[in-house]
C-alpha cells in the first residue's frame, strides 16, 4: 500500500516514459481516472481504457510519442500537494505553468479540472500537479 496514491500514479508513468514503453498500467481510483481525462483531453497521451475487473481494477495508458523525434508529450511532471502538505489555491492565485505551455491539474468541488478551467469557472482547490 502506497501513502500517496497520485505521486504513485505520477511516478508510473514518468518511469514509463523513460523507459520507452508504450503502454503503463496503474491500480485505479477515482481521482487517478479524473486526472487520466484530464491528461487525454489535453493531448499528453495517446488513449486510455479502464479495466473494472476485480476489487479496485487498473488504468492502461497508452502513451503518446513523436514519431520523427521519438521524444514524449510529456516532459515532466511534478507533485505539487501530497498527503503531509497540501497546497491549495484560490481562483486568483492558480500558478500558470510555463507561461501556459503547461498545466497544472487542480481538484475543486467542481470536479478535477485544468488550472485554465478553473480560472474560467471562478474556482479555487488543491493543486495536484504540474505536467508539461
Amino acid at each position: 500500500m502506497t501513502t500517496d496514491p497520485i505521486a504513485d500514479y505520477l511516478t508510473r508513468i514518468r518511469n514509463a516514459i523513460k523507459a520507452k514503453h508504450r503502454i503503463v498500467e496503474i491500480p485505479s481510483s477515482n481521482v487517478k481516472k479524473e486526472i487520466t481525462k484530464v491528461l487525454f483531453e489535453k493531448g499528453f497521451i495517446q488513449n486510455y481504457k479502464f479495466d473494472d475487473e476485480g476489487v479496485q481494477g487498473t488504468i492502461k495508458i497508452a502513451l503518446k510519442y513523436n514519431p520523427v523525434t521519438k521524444q514524449s508529450a510529456i516532459v515532466d511532471l511534478q507533485r505539487v500537494s501530497r498527503p503531509g502538505l497540501r497546497k491549495y489555491a484560490g481562483s486568483t492565485e492558480i500558478p500558470r505553468i510555463l507561461n501556459g505551455l503547461g498545466i497544472s491539474i487542480i481538484s475543486t468541488s467542481k470536479g478535477v479540472m485544468t488550472d485554465k478551467e478553473a480560472r474560467v469557472l471562478n474556482v479555487g482547490g488543491e493543486v495536484l500537479c504540474y505536467v508539461y
